[in-house]
């Protein structure tokens, strides 16, 4: 019997260099976790949601960690230090290693509620494996790129791309300065290819004005994590509205972020195909949430199963955002 030629026999999801750059949205119920994983399985985790009693985040996180068939984080970002941000740290890495603790430098301010402790735990399990980053630092994955945008309330010092004076700063309003950790975000560009995904944690308004003017530092994107979870106290429609993204997911929780004036912001982003979101705002109306198979869970908190969205982007930029909730799922096409 003649044997076909192995390059015949292996199928476009088995050849050399076909895996996805995958990226998960995770439900910490109106906290922060996103899961950055190449195609090499290197990894990234901006944000461990909050400390709660049974260790409910950090058992989400470790289980969609375990579908992406990891068994280490290798960087662990915290946006900024706030509880529904870090408090869930301990109890992740308790049950997952991490490698690298990257941060914007030490806290701010003294601890918000339901933080007490937290900033010395952190301490303590980032010790000797800490890198707190400047814009413009890269992390050294093989074949995707990682830029840092933001830290420590300092934006990227060279736009990405062709600069130009941005339009959209003319007259654009700005909110009373916050000196505080939001301001201090850890922001990150992601590219692959022509594929680009911006997430800047909790980037408050004026700080997000800074990064759009008097012109566009990150450029046009594909792919936009809504800031600050859909609250009003980011969402600048200069910064929003200058990147263009194709598609934005919110990762708001049922009553917290999604409000509608952030929804009608991200909604009037030219060029928006789509807006995804990890809960329905319940607080809201449903013209100011999305079509519901976008949407990864429906219910309040205590009825919450926690489903998460994903995004696996392919070589070639078309990529594909899915809902664990109910396997709806479409594709589109990087610029």
């Amino acid at each position: 019997m003649r044997l076909l030629p192995l390059f015949l026999l292996l199928t476009p999801l088995t050849l050399p260099g076909a895996k996805t750059l995958d990226i998960y949205f995770i439900d910490v119920e109106g906290g922060a976790a996103t899961l950055v994983v190449t195609p090499e399985k290197e990894s990234l985790l901006m944000d461990a949601g909050w400390r709660r009693d049974g260790d409910r985040d950090a058992k989400r996180i470790v289980e969609v960690a375990a579908k992406a068939g990891l068994q280490k984080i290798d960087y662990f970002f915290t946006s900024h230090f706030h509880a529904d941000h870090f408090g869930g740290l301990p109890a992740l890495a308790s049950r997952l290693p991490i490698g690298k603790f990257v941060d914007h430098g030490d806290r701010v301010g003294p601890p918000g509620r339901n933080e007490a402790g937290q900033w010395e735990a952190y301490l303590k399990l980032s010790e000797g494996k800490r890198w707190s980053v400047q814009p413009g630092d890269k992390l050294p994955f093989k074949r995707v790129s990682v830029t840092i945008v933001s830290s420590n309330g300092q934006l990227l010092p060279q736009p990405v791309g062709r600069p130009g004076p941005n339009p959209l700063c003319a007259n654009a309003a700005l909110k009373d300065p916050d000196p505080g950790e939001d301001a201090r975000s850890v922001g990150f560009l992601v590219s692959l290819g022509k594929f680009q995904f911006l997430d800047l944690g909790d980037l408050s308004w004026n700080k997000e004005h800074e990064l759009a003017c008097p012109e566009n530092r990150v450029g046009e994107i594909d792919l936009y994590q809504v800031t600050m979870h859909g609250m009003p106290m980011s969402g600048a429609p200069q910064q929003v509205w200058s990147a263009k993204p194709a598609v934005a997911i919110m990762n708001n929780g049922p009553r917290k972020g999604g409000t509608p004036a952030a929804y009608e912001t991200v909604r009037k982003s030219p060029g928006l195909q789509d807006l995804w979101q990890v809960h329905y705002a319940l607080g809201s109306d449903k013209d100011h949430n999305t079509d519901e198979r976008m949407i990864a869970n429906l219910t309040a908190e205590q009825d919450c199963a926690g489903h998460w969205l994903k995004v696996s982007v392919e070589r070639n930029g078309k990529y594909t955002v899915s809902n664990s909730r109910n396997g709806f799922s479409k594709t589109y096409s990087a610029r």
